[in-house]
């Protein structure tokens, strides 16, 4: 097992980072690149692992496409496998195969989709053998509210139907903004999907346009600089390569640290933090920006702020269970993450004592690693597995030593 020792940097923190592409755009661009019969260009994809693995794997002749820990890799690829009748056997590590799939594979059946699961039913693996379609539009129903990767799958493919799609979403609708980006994106190459109402989306039968697209950097990323910032007592950090009109949901981030002391600027290349405000308790629902939940509750516990958090339902089926990891680790320093109905409530430390080291568990998951690193504005830590964060965001460990804040590999 590798370890990463973080020490504990002045309380001033100042920085400049390129941040890394978005690897939910890169992954969805990617996708309707491999669907167009016409040349797309992308520039500035992801060096995300998850990213990668796309690439690589929608370049396979093989018969069985591994994904790895990539859960929007397996949903992106099922679907298009199908489309596109390749006849594969997609799988991933133990944990992926724990992952469910049978939303999206219901619905690729009802369009006439031959997929078999390989072992557990409603799980990977699964052999993908491809599609017979009639000539009727079909009307789907998908429940809205377990994963947007399902819903955006099946969108990128819609096009290349006969008749196209009607897709009605059931139930609360979660992750909003990333269906809005797929819907972008197929947009910008030319599809031109369309909401009947707030549950339902109508795709005409179309074809991917030619085209250039540039990523934009990942906003998911940012959270982690912010979550730097809030636990700074002064500083600035430049990050690099957002926009203001991001597809993306987890600009949220911006809205959520105003509660907790950030500004965030505007800038021509990028937005600029600063420390502003007083820090105030607040509740927020997370059901559009799950990947932002770990982030703001270790920052809040860290910072002393009460919060009630809802919409946090999908983070049982991510990576880890990614409620039980945050309520073990938050464990070490006092705090508490009680579930209450649909809502928890994050309870700060009555009377936090920092530890000379703390270690961080990171459970085999990205964010994990990531949402607690900010900690060491508070105390010197130990991250067991840093290598985690190669999944999306690779340079990690590199930008926080550019930051002035010094690491060093254990054993």
């Amino acid at each position: 097992m590798e370890y990463l020792h973080i020490r504990k940097p002045n309380s001033f923190i100042q920085a400049t980072v390129p941040l890394p592409s978005s690897k939910s755009e890169s992954n969805r661009a990617l996708i309707i690149q491999a669907l167009s019969e016409e040349e797309i260009i992308l520039h500035n994809l992801s060096e995300a692992r998850d990213t990668q693995t796309m690439q690589r794997l929608l370049q396979s002749n093989k018969p069985e496409l591994d994904v790895l820990d990539a859960g929007t890799t397996m949903r992106f690829l099922i679907a298009y496998c199908t489309v596109k009748k390749l006849g594969k056997i997609i799988k991933g590590t133990p944990r992926m195969h724990q992952r469910p799939v049978r939303i999206l594979v219901d619905a690729l059946q009802e369009i006439g989709a031959d997929i078999q699961y390989l072992e557990e039913e409603g799980y990977p693996p699964v052999h993908v053998r491809g599609m017979t379609l009639d000539q009727s539009m079909k009307h789907i129903q998908m429940r809205g509210d377990v994963s947007s990767q399902y819903i955006s799958a099946l969108l990128m493919i819609a096009p290349t139907f006969d008749r196209g799609l009607l897709l009605e979403l059931v139930g609360k609708i979660g992750s909003r903004p990333y269906i809005n980006m797929t819907l972008a994106l197929m947009q910008h190459f030319g599809i031109e999907p369309t909401w009947e109402n707030e549950r339902t989306i109508r795709v005409e039968p179309s074809s991917y346009q030619s085209g250039n697209y540039t990523i934009e950097s990942d906003w998911s990323g940012a959270s982690y600089w912010y979550s730097f910032m809030a636990l700074a007592e002064q500083g600035e950090i430049v990050l690099k390569g957002l926009r203001k009109d991001s597809f993306q949901g987890d600009q949220a981030i911006i809205e959520i640290m105003e509660n907790l002391g950030v500004r965030t600027q505007f800038e021509l290349e990028g937005v600029r933090l600063s420390k502003q405000g007083e820090i105030k308790s607040f509740s927020y629902d997370f059901s559009d920006c799950p990947d932002l939940a770990q982030t703001v509750a270790v920052t809040c516990a860290a910072a002393g702020v009460p919060c009630t958090m809802t919409g946090l339902e999908s983070l049982r089926i991510k990576e880890t269970d990614r409620i039980a990891a945050l309520q073990a680790e938050l464990a070490k320093i006092g705090a508490g993450l009680n579930e209450r109905g649909s809502s928890w409530n994050l309870i700060p430390p009555q009377q936090l004592t920092w530890p000379n080291e703390l270690t961080i568990d990171t459970y085999d998951d990205h964010r994990m690693a990531m949402a607690f690193a900010p900690l060491v504005m508070k105390s010197e830590l130990v991250i067991e597995n840093p290598g985690v964060v190669n999944k999306s965001y690779p340079r990690f460990w590199e930008d926080l030593q550019k930051a002035g804040i010094e690491t060093t590999e254990r054993e």
